[in-house]
């Protein structure tokens, strides 16, 4: 294991089931995560992003394979690996009859810090995600979103060797969202290794050094961002919003890609970008569309080529845990 190495994954797999109702949850997955790295870990629901996050932690048992966690062997000894680690789970971690800086300053202590460090550390997440307002709220009375960013404050007030963060932006609103985003690469800029698990491919972008994208179990692509959009470097991707009751026919040669009930798009050769502009144009004057919009292929167009637009849950592993 290399110095700077805080996880290491390699091999690992893990089935439910068995016979015709097997589900291969992951089938032989490679991951390392460095300090002061964020990595992301992309795919749909029931790609098998919350099952290996289990077994890291030590909270499931792989069927093969090996995971360390700072050196530790993380299947020999899970306790020592829930200890180096602190977990942001896809659920709200339940602080009923608490408030939000009471939760984020226990678990703090609980943790190891001492009282004027954890104070300090949670009135500084705190601010810096704007829960001020609702600090000393009791946890019932407080949104979802509120609920969500306290249990990331508990996850990062004395972070662990490394922060796994599973869906840390559900239900939280766009302006927090760009808040909690500085936070996250805050933690590995002090030192941590993260490991954060969501399908919010855009906003992901923005974030983490490295990506590992799942389909079905299994690692379909491990790379940069730049890395994974350097073969669409001469791909543009054209949206149109639609207008109702009308249906669009694209250019011949022109695939359409995802598409919404008044949204089309497509992915499109640069060299044709001045065409279509002159064709989606044509769309607005005619009435069938309301507007368009030419722009440089994302990693979200990257990761729907990979998966597919229609990648369909294998397991729901909420239920599953």
């Amino acid at each position: 294991m290399r110095e700077l190495e805080v996880l290491r994954v390699r091999g690992l797999r893990k089935q439910y089931g068995s016979g015709r109702k097997a589900v291969q949850a992951n089938a032989g997955i490679d991951l390392d995560v460095a300090r002061g790295e964020v990595v992301g870990l992309l795919g749909h629901n029931g790609a098998g992003k919350t099952t290996l996050v289990n077994q890291v932690v030590g909270l499931a048992r792989p069927d093969a394979g090996s995971i360390r966690l700072a050196g530790v062997d993380a299947i020999a000894h899970p306790e020592k690996a829930r200890r180096l680690a602190s977990v942001q789970a896809q659920a709200n971690v339940p602080i009923t009859g608490l408030t939000p800086r009471v939760a984020v300053e226990l678990v703090g202590r609980i943790r190891g810090g001492g009282r004027r460090e954890v104070r300090w550390r949670t009135q500084d997440l705190l601010e810096a995600l704007d829960l001020l307002p609702w600090a000393d709220t009791p946890a019932e009375k407080v949104s979802g979103g509120v609920a969500r960013l306290t249990a990331f404050a508990m996850a990062a007030v004395v972070p662990g060797r490394l922060v796994v963060l599973d869906e840390p932006t559900n239900d939280v609103d766009p302006v927090r969202r760009r808040l909690l985003w500085e936070q996250i690469r805050r933690l590995a800029d002090a030192g941590a290794g993260v490991l954060l698990v969501t399908h919010n491919v855009r906003e992901a972008e923005r974030v983490v050094d490295s990506l590992v994208i799942l389909d079905r179990g299994a690692v379909v692509a491990a790379s940069t961002p730049s890395a994974l959009t350097v073969g669409h470097r001469d791909t543009l991707v054209l949206e149109l919003d639609t207008a109702p009751d009308e249906e669009l026919r694209w250019p011949p040669g022109i695939t359409a890609g995802p598409s919404h009930r008044l949204r089309a798009t497509a992915l499109v050769p640069s060299a044709r970008a001045a065409e279509l502009v002159r064709w989606a144009g044509a769309q607005v004057a005619a009435g069938r569309a309301e507007r368009y919009a030419l722009a440089p292929a994302s990693l979200e167009d990257v990761y729907i080529d990979l998966v597919g637009p229609g990648a369909a849950p294998v397991l729901d592993l909420e239920e599953v845990g």
